[in-house]
């Protein structure tokens, strides 16, 4: 469905059931009051969950985005280390889960977290025990790496053996030749413990040349996280935009997400006007919502 056919019947819709009988036309019926508010039928909770990568608000502090994601009804956060530091103690912990709390908000993973070598490796996983969480989302390597650091990954299926955390390797598209893609993730953790596996970033996918829908169903037993955006075009000059105003196919997305049994988050990653992005946010959030409540 188109967006601005979406939009226009959603709309009108609503107007539909707010406007007065009068306006409508017609005369009101007794009762007509009390159908009116029992119109809408609920929609069931879907087993995944709507959240919000910690990386959209790298240009705010943790206040200005607790405050903003009460304030659009996300409670599910993945923890970034600018908010709260790698090294950070028992006591800083505290005080921001405690935040969290307040907030409504659960941190639900740690990352995307660059690991060069296997203190790194260590070091995060050491990180994510002290915060609590059961999953890191990281990468086995750092920016420029042109080809995957098996000692480290190595590393990282040891410690996902002895912490059970889940580790997911996030992919960044065309921008960077080290897991630029599911496929090039799906081929090297495939045969390793099957707490290693993928974040999805369905938007950098597309931009490679690589269907997200298509891969959501080959790879979702290993799909541990996804990071929801939209883009412009499915090359690597495709650029950031609103969920709903690209190209991806959201509807047939959701629909896949309840095909395979999805059960992790769906956590926005918003990459356009990122020192304002608070309106484009707000318009992804209800975009993507209106989409699971019209899909079912």
């Amino acid at each position: 469905m188109q967006r601005r056919t979406f939009l226009k019947s959603s709309i009108a819709s609503a107007a539909m059931l707010v406007a007065p009988a009068e306006v409508l036309g017609r005369a009101p019926k007794e009762g007509a009051a009390k159908s009116l508010s029992t119109i809408k039928t609920p929609v069931p909770d879907d087993d995944f969950h709507l959240g919000m990568a910690g990386y959209t608000f790298h240009k705010f502090d943790l206040d200005t985005t607790l405050a903003f994601m009460k304030k659009i009804d996300v409670h599910y956060l993945c923890i970034k280390d600018f908010h709260l530091p790698l090294n950070a103690d028992a006591e800083q912990i505290a005080a921001f889960k405690a935040k969290l709390a307040d907030a409504g908000v659960t941190g639900y993973a740690v990352g995307p977290i660059y690991m060069k070598d296997v203190a790194a490796v260590d070091n995060a996983f050491a990180y994510a025990q002290r915060v609590g969480v059961r999953l890191v989302v990281g990468v086995p390597g750092v920016w420029g790496d042109t080809a995957p650091n098996y000692e480290v990954l190595n590393r990282v299926e040891q410690k996902v053996r002895e912490t059970d955390i889940r580790y997911a390797i996030h992919l960044h598209g065309p921008d960077l030749s080290l897991y630029p893609d599911a496929t090039s993730i799906w081929n090297d953790v495939k045969d390793r413990d099957p707490r290693l596996g993928i974040c999805l970033d369905i938007g950098h996918n597309l931009r490679y040349g690589s269907d997200s829908v298509r891969d959501m169903k080959r790879y979702a037993k290993r799909i541990f996280d996804i990071h929801l955006k939209d883009v412009t075009a499915p090359t690597k000059e495709g650029r950031a935009a609103e969920v709903g105003r690209g190209i991806i196919d959201f509807p047939l997305f959701v629909k896949t997400l309840r095909k395979v049994g999805y059960k992790g988050s769906v956590s926005l990653e918003y990459e356009k006007d990122m020192s304002d992005p608070f309106v484009g946010i707000a318009e992804s959030v209800g975009y993507f919502r209106a989409v699971q409540q019209t899909t079912r």
